[in-house]
């Protein structure tokens, strides 16, 4: 496919058929996304590659922390999981929450789940001081897991990033004998997507970018 193509209609795909994702074609594309930068090219990120149901369905179960909090969070208005307001649900509202099929379902039905885990040693957090929850970490990791996502569609597969897991990381950890100082930062369920979506909602350029600073008008052509 034409790269501009690939990247309008890569979705975040959560619906997947019955077909396999087969060993030879996962790796062409993880060959392909090992290319993703990272910070001082050091390149900390570990895939782990999840067929067996019994992990998966444990990884279910964990994702229930945070999923059930996202829930309840949009139930009441908020905006879930933000690091900004702190959430005004009641832990006992949060708890009796019923986790949505959204959350869980992919895990399940997708071909294979790969747990995305970066070590911390190698990332440069220079946010680690400031007062807010740090970001720069992801700038290490995170464009692998779109690379993989852009090779998936390539290969007319798909899948989408998930976190909700990563509230239970300990768990997920123990689980998967991840050692310290590894970071979980994702979980994406990947397969054949049932409906492949060739037009996707985003804001336009204009409402995504301004010139020269935060009130210098938005930037177009």
């Amino acid at each position: 496919m034409e790269l501009y193509e690939v990247m309008r209609t890569t979705a975040a795909v959560r619906e997947f058929t019955a077909d396999p994702l087969p060993d030879e074609v996962l790796a062409r594309i993880l060959e392909n996304a090992r290319f993703a930068p990272s910070g001082g090219n050091r390149q900390g990120a570990q895939i782990l590659v999840v067929r067996d149901r019994e992990t998966r369905e444990r990884l279910v179960e964990l994702t229930a922390t945070g999923a059930r909090r996202y829930t309840a969070q949009v139930v009441a208005g908020e905006g879930p999981w933000n690091s900004v307001t702190p959430t005004a649900v009641p832990a006992e509202q949060i708890a009796a929450t019923d986790v949505l099929p959204h959350f869980t379902e992919p895990l399940r039905n997708a071909a294979v789940v790969l747990v995305v885990c970066v070590d911390l040693r190698l990332v440069a957090s220079v946010d680690q001081d400031l007062d807010r929850v740090g970001v720069i970490s992801g700038a290490s990791v995170y464009p692998l897991v779109w690379n993989i996502l852009l090779a998936a569609r390539n290969e007319g597969f798909g899948g989408t990033i998930t976190t909700m897991a990563v509230a239970e990381e300990p768990a997920v950890k123990e689980l998967l004998g991840v050692p310290d100082p590894y970071a979980v930062a994702c979980v994406v369920p990947m397969g054949k997507p049932v409906k492949q979506l060739t037009k996707l909602r985003r804001v336009e350029v204009a409402d995504l970018a301004r010139r020269e600073n935060w009130d210098g008008g938005p930037f177009d052509a």
